[in-house]
């Protein structure tokens, strides 16, 4: 798989400029890359009247904006930022489009190989972004984790994102790598949605609920064939139920892990336990019991 050509100004386009696409457009417009948004709904007539991703602070990055790709542009790159079940639809497009490459950025339990397999394996990157962010009255918030990079499977273009003041870090599996985070992030996300919507910390039960997923979601990577990384997630699988809850129950009590949990995508945590149990040779009762109330079964 070959990385972007080197020149300073790169043809890109971001599918789905929510917190994250409209992140990442923000940042590579501002590096001077030709950015296009392709969006939709109330994001897209926000777009065309600014022509700018523009900032909660006022600070903006032009940008192109579409409704659609165009599949006849050599994109250096095509950046997907949409949920996984939404980038389903996008695949004809995308198998279509003259993109030199195609990087998939969102938090999923599949198997990749569905993707590398609609648009070609030389052409497909997989990532995840290590920002949080969100829309607010078709303004950007959004704070980049420096210390804990933007993962991605391609050297070339994690370069072009550190570059543009992303900093980003390649790893050699992004499958063992996404569901790892999959299984370890699902009952930590949980946790600060759950307090943030009673306004007050989990109880030792919910805790404890939490906990029992967390080992069975890590259980499952390990059934798959998948490979447990980074490797101090594996040693929070090996820790005991009542140490996992533990540390769940306080971590509830931190006011700036409940407020970074509450921007998360409310639906995300439900979608990624659905992908689990789908794969999982004996279902997932622990996390099926803590599937949130809120999404639709």
């Amino acid at each position: 798989m070959s990385g972007p050509v080197s020149a300073p100004r790169l043809r890109i386009a971001v599918i789905g400029p929510g917190g994250i696409g409209s992140t990442f457009a923000f940042r590579l417009a501002g590096a001077g890359h030709d950015v296009t948004v392709v969006a939709r709904g109330a994001r897209l007539e926000t777009l065309r009247g600014d022509r700018a991703v523009v900032t909660t602070t006022g600070e903006r990055a032009a940008v192109r904006v579409a409704d659609r790709l165009d599949t006849g542009t050599p994109w250096d790159l095509v950046l997907v930022t949409v949920l996984a079940a939404e980038a389903d639809i996008l695949l004809p497009d995308l198998a279509e489009s003259a993109a030199h490459a195609i990087m998939f950025m969102f938090n999923t339990f599949r198997p990749l190989d569905h993707f590398r397999d609609a648009v070609g394996a030389q052409r497909t990157v997989f990532g995840f972004p290590s920002v949080v962010a969100g829309i607010r009255d078709g303004r950007l918030s959004s704070e980049i984790l420096h210390r804990l990079p933007t993962t991605v499977s391609d050297q070339g273009w994690a370069d072009v994102f550190s570059d543009a003041g992303i900093p980003a870090a390649t790893h050699p599996d992004m499958q063992s790598w996404l569901r790892t985070h999959a299984a370890f992030i699902v009952p930590v996300l949980l946790a600060g949605l759950r307090a943030h919507r009673a306004g007050r910390g989990i109880d030792r039960r919910e805790a404890v609920a939490l906990a029992r997923a967390l080992r069975e979601g890590l259980r499952l990577v390990r059934q798959l064939g998948d490979h447990i990384t980074p490797r101090p997630i594996g040693t929070a699988g090996r820790l005991p139920v009542p140490v996992v809850a533990a540390l769940l129950w306080s971590a509830t009590r931190i006011p700036a892990f409940v407020r970074t949990s509450s921007v998360a995508p409310q639906d995300e945590p439900a979608t990624l336990i659905d992908e689990m149990n789908s794969v999982a040779p004996q279902g997932t009762p622990a996390l099926l019991a803590v599937r949130p109330e809120w999404a639709a079964a």
